[in-house]
């Protein structure tokens, strides 16, 4: 009975070792890892000492550049701004990831104006748009040149007549007058005539009219000098 119990009591501490010395070695791993770290972050320190210490003198350089022109109070100040607009920031920096991709989808379309506009430009270059442009730029080079600015107010002041004066010739009556004159010009010059046949050809109410017309058109040049009446 004695020996029953001896045994028990036996196994119960080895079985505590066994605990112990399972919770040892846990320990020693732990010791292991952390020395490995350390180990890990000794020599880290020792690659960026170099580098830290460039960093450090570059940074006190361009602080004592600036240091007539910002004091610390507002470095703190801006730190400080900077964390109070952290949400404008970040909604700021999702406007510009949307603004990038919106570019990323236009890209293809765009691509595809710009080789179009390149196309109709190439077929306006063909047909010789931007020749006759180059003449327009060299006739108006020469018409600016040649021109004083009391010419183009003068100009200016005559472009109403003008375009009143271009109405009426648009008439249709005077259109018809004028085609019916240019077609009499084209054709054969008549024999040469006496001056009794031409007061008898004066009887037709075509001449007669025709010498209407004329002597009002003289009458109205002999007009275009006089002054206008002083009211």
């Amino acid at each position: 009975m004695a020996a029953a119990v001896a045994e028990d009591h036996l196994a119960a501490l080895e079985a505590k070792l066994d605990a112990v010395s399972q919770q040892l070695d846990f320990v020693a791993a732990a010791l292991r890892e952390q020395e490995l770290r350390r180990g890990i972050w000794d020599e880290l320190r020792r690659d960026l000492a170099p580098v830290t210490a460039e960093a450090l003198q570059l940074v006190s350089r361009e602080l004592d550049e600036v240091r007539g022109f910002i004091t610390p109070e507002d470095l703190f100040r801006l730190v400080k701004r900077l964390l109070r607009d952290l949400p404008y920031l970040e909604a700021l920096l999702d406007q510009v990831e949307s603004l990038s991709a919106l570019g990323a989808d236009l890209s293809p379309l765009g691509r595809d104006i710009l080789a179009a506009a390149m196309v109709r430009l190439d077929d306006l270059e063909q047909r010789g748009y931007f020749a006759f442009l180059g003449a327009m730029k060299e006739l108006a080079d020469r018409v600016v040149a040649a021109l004083t600015p009391d010419d183009l107010r003068a100009m200016g002041e005559s472009v109403a007549p003008a375009v009143h004066a271009l109405k009426d010739l648009a008439h249709p009556d005077v259109m018809r007058l004028l085609a019916g004159v240019a077609v009499r010009l084209r054709e054969a010059p008549p024999e040469d005539k006496g001056l009794i046949r031409l007061l008898w050809q004066l009887r037709r109410p075509g001449a007669r009219r025709g010498l209407s017309r004329a002597l009002g058109l003289l009458e109205a040049l002999g007009d275009a000098d006089r002054p206008d009446p002083v009211s």
